[in-house]
């Protein structure tokens, strides 16, 4: 396994589930196939920026000079669509790209991951039910007021 596959899925496994020791981080990359020593596992937890909280290892928000997550929704996002698990949201011509990242940055348990063109992303949810639900968060990000 290469360091940005395993520093992805330490990301997940904070993400998913509380993880308060680096020999329980350990343990949950082994029943992944993912083996590290300690000494690895520091090194990754200092270049993620992981923090140790009363909740376990958390990321620390990293300040963008972009806008924020529900700017990006309402300046371009003009239609959401469910099929199954699939979620499809139209954008202006040219913004796919800056939603998709957005939406993958924000990190919402219902997006596996996205792909962008030019005027359209592409959203995998886990299942229906969560493609639902995040139709429904995001257009409550674009409801007023």
């Amino acid at each position: 396994m290469n360091k940005s596959y395993r520093q992805g899925q330490i990301l997940n496994l904070i993400r998913g589930r509380a993880i308060r020791t680096q020999d329980e981080l350990a343990r949950a990359l082994k029943a992944l196939g993912i083996g590290a020593a300690q000494v690895t596992l520091s090194r990754d937890i200092r270049e993620l920026g992981l923090v140790k909280t009363a909740d376990g290892y958390r990321q620390m928000r990293h300040e963008s000079a972009g806008p924020d997550f529900a700017s990006v929704v309402a300046n371009f996002l003009m239609d959401v669509r469910v099929a199954r698990n699939l979620v499809i949201l139209k954008t202006s011509p040219a913004n796919a790209n800056t939603l998709a990242a957005a939406l993958d940055r924000h990190a919402w348990p219902e997006v596996i991951g996205t792909i962008a063109g030019d005027d359209t992303v592409l959203a995998v949810s886990p299942d229906d039910a969560a493609a639902g639900r995040l139709r429904e968060r995001l257009l409550r990000l674009l409801a007023p007021g």
